[in-house]
């Protein structure tokens, strides 16, 4: 038997049947309109992203207080903070952050720099695509934690290995997204500046780095990420400084608490990092909202 809208709810409701569509569904052999399941993860919760950390938390602290985590494996939270209080009364924290933070530093901008020069050459050159695009893919599918005993080889295992391991984990979100953003700049653009007869310089100013900022900005949130990532494994390699030397000195004398303070620092710093990204971009960026509205 054919099915049949609820013409009745449609008329006390007062919708139209194509909006009606979307609430009632076919009605059943008993005639009663089925009601309509809707799909997707439902409304927003009130501080639903730190619902998580704070169970995890509250696990860690309910654990350490009954006995069922044993400290050799997991210090309690109250010694992790009797920890970082002692680390800072000696200075070690600020000392090892210091140098761990001028290593990050020094790799981004020398990565940023680089990726967006590579960046632009390739978007606005099919010729520098051709040089360029090539080896940035085939550097792109080898990790750059697998270039390390190669790296060691050519600079030793001072600061210019750990600095040149940053920017090549930089360079590849920097140069993808930024490539890609000018490679999706709408050709209207292009010939309006033809048509205002727009210098080279002007066109890349005003046509070109607009275009590609957000771009630009996404792949400088996975590079932020990755600075740090690779800052975590260089500096537990024959390091003297730095809060991964200081997280491997302390797994080897097995003081797990130093080792979670310096997790912890680690993840404040990434967290830090990535907002301060995403709050540029929300400065820089303005005017896409005021276009879209």
């Amino acid at each position: 038997m054919a099915t049949v809208w609820d013409a009745a709810e449609v008329k006390s409701t007062g919708r139209s049947s194509r909006q009606s569509a979307h609430v009632a569904l076919p009605a059943t052999k008993t005639g009663a309109p089925r009601v309509r399941r809707r799909l997707g993860p439902g409304p927003a919760i009130p501080f639903g992203l730190q619902i998580g950390p704070a169970l995890l938390v509250l696990l860690w602290v309910g654990g350490s207080a009954l006995g069922l985590i044993d400290p050799r494996i997991l210090s309690a939270p109250w010694t992790v903070v009797e920890a970082f209080g002692r680390l800072i009364e000696q200075g070690r924290l600020q000392d090892n952050f210091v140098t761990s933070a001028s290593r990050a530093l020094i790799g981004l901008s020398i990565g940023l720099v680089i990726g967006t020069l590579l960046a632009v050459i390739a978007g606005l050159s099919r010729i520098g695509e051709a040089l360029i695009d090539g080896p940035i893919q085939i550097k792109r599918a080898i990790p750059t934690l697998a270039l390390i005993p190669l790296l060691i080889l050519w600079f030793g295992i001072g600061e210019g290995m750990k600095v040149t391991t940053i920017v090549l984990a930089v360079i590849i979100p920097i140069y993808i997204h930024t490539h890609n953003a000018l490679r999706s700049i709408d050709s209207r653009y292009v010939e309006l500046a033809e048509t205002l007869r727009m210098s080279q310089k002007d066109f890349i100013l005003q046509v070109v780095l607009p275009g590609a900022l957000p771009g630009f900005l996404l792949g400088l949130r996975f590079a932020v990420t990755l600075c740090w990532v690779s800052l975590v494994v260089v500096e537990q390699i024959n390091a003297t400084s730095g809060l991964g030397y200081m997280i491997d000195l302390a797994r080897t004398y097995g003081q797990t608490d130093v080792i979670l303070v310096g997790l912890v620092v680690y993840v404040l710093l990434g967290l830090v990092s990535d907002g301060l990204v995403r709050l540029l971009e929300r400065r820089v960026l303005t005017w896409r909202r005021t276009l879209a509205n």
